[in-house]
């Protein structure tokens, strides 16, 4: 079951070694049972696609991809109990041969369920929130080896600290979450956003403008780059017309063909554009599951902030476009609306999320995120927690009205520690 890599272990862009003195790659639940009964400390890693060292330790490392990676789906009550280490890709497919459907997806359908739950990650549009948000139960391996389950419906105190947990309370196992019927989606690219369409009633325009809306700009210039815009039939209604062919969108251009988010980049690599509908799981990704997903090597960082501070949250960033620009592949701008659980970035605000993919220079993007974090700063930027920032601990834990209650929920699940790591010890004191 232990393994110790022959070449040092790396996340999925190779940006960042994790030091663990040893890996673990259990083949069944009891056997994780076993391992984390007998570990003073470990760690649970997913599919490895954070830029933060949220998952990283000098102790025991333990992979849960080698668990069966079962998929139970229950229609009559519309969830789905799906195993942690499975990818949010295997899960659509087997949830729309079956006729269900979740609300919203990641750019990535690399990305396995438990590592995206646990670390607050996202799609977009303004009545979509985080993926966390689907999830109605949890089963986690707390640090004595036993197996606990927490739901929303019979842990209504403690379960909104359970699911973005960064790995902190257990190995989660097993996580149920809440599904819908099936759906098409169309999507469509328009090009060259105008700067006048960035005002903030404007920018609320743009950003309800389907039902998941992302806009990319690399910061060489006033207007957006490109306006990616995902419609389901029922957007505005049933008794609507669905017409997401049209030419322009609020001053954009229609794109003459498929296009990727980071010029240069083979547009097959992306989900299907052009307007033609189809399943829900091939359009709301960015990015097929066959492909390497966005440049294969880089440095992310993402900042949330509420959705009504958005265009002066762009505005301050546009003033550091000249810095930022040179060390930058593209940056994202979604929406979140929303949610309950303590640690998300979305927690009690609807919000705009500010991503920034950049090159792979840890030098250079030091060097940048300071003065980003600072432009930020006026408007209370929560950091994804699996992306790169260099936001104070205390200014980070003042984000978050909840933190109390997280800590005490964290000594009461793991008082022994042994879920801990620097990561955690840094942002999330105990008490």
């Amino acid at each position: 079951m232990t393994a110790t890599p022959a070449a040092p272990l790396t996340n999925w862009a190779r940006t960042l070694t994790f030091g663990a003195r040893a890996v673990h790659r259990p083949g069944s639940v009891a056997e994780l049972q076993e391992l984390v009964r007998t570990s003073e400390r470990i760690r649970a890693l997913g599919t490895g696609h954070s830029f933060s060292r949220v998952a990283d330790t000098t102790a025991d490392l333990v992979s849960v991809a080698g668990l069966p990676p079962t998929v139970e789906i229950d229609p009559a009550r519309s969830r789905v109990t799906v195993a942690a280490g499975v990818r949010y890709g295997e899960l659509a497919e087997r949830l729309h041969r079956a006729g269900l459907a979740l609300r919203a997806m990641a750019s990535l359908p690399h990305i396995s369920v438990a590592g995206a739950c646990a670390t607050g990650t996202h799609g977009s549009g303004v009545t979509n929130q985080g993926l966390a948000s689907a999830v109605s139960a949890v089963e986690l391996v707390t640090g004595d080896g036993e197996l606990r389950t927490l739901s929303r419906a019979d842990d209504p105190e403690d379960f909104p600290g359970a699911v973005v947990a960064l790995g902190s309370l257990g190995v989660v196992v097993r996580l149920t979450l809440d599904v819908v019927p099936t759906y098409d989606v169309s999507q469509v690219v328009y090009e060259d956003l105008p700067a006048t369409s960035l005002g903030q009633d404007e920018l609320d325009e743009v950003l309800a403008g389907a039902y998941s809306v992302s806009l990319f700009t690399r910061w060489r210039g006033d207007d957006v780059d490109q306006v990616w815009l995902k419609h389901r039939p029922d957007d505005a209604g049933t008794d609507q017309p669905w017409a997401p062919r049209a030419t322009t969108f609020h001053g954009a251009r229609l794109a003459a063909g498929p296009v990727h988010p980071v010029p240069g980049m083979p547009a097959e690599s992306c989900t299907v554009q052009g307007g033609d509908p189809g399943p829900w799981h091939e359009r709301l990704p960015h990015f097929r599951a066959a492909f390497t997903p966005s440049s294969g090597e880089e440095i992310q960082s993402e900042y949330l902030v509420a959705r009504a501070d958005a265009a002066a949250a762009l505005t301050a960033l546009r003033g550091l476009r000249e810095r930022v620009a040179p060390v930058l592949h593209v940056s994202e701008v979604r929406t979140v609306a929303a949610d309950d659980l303590w640690l998300s970035p979305a927690y009690g605000r609807d919000s705009v999320a500010l991503h920034f993919t950049w090159h792979k220079d840890p030098g250079g993007v030091a060097a940048v995120l300071p003065a980003v974090e600072e432009a930020l700063a006026p408007y209370a930027p929560r950091p994804h927690w699996g992306k790169v920032f260099t936001i104070a601990p205390d200014v980070v834990r003042s984000a978050y009205p909840r933190i109390g209650d997280f800590a005490a929920l964290a000594d009461h699940l793991d008082p022994t520690g042994t879920f801990r790591n620097d990561f955690v010890d840094t942002y999330l004191p105990p008490r």
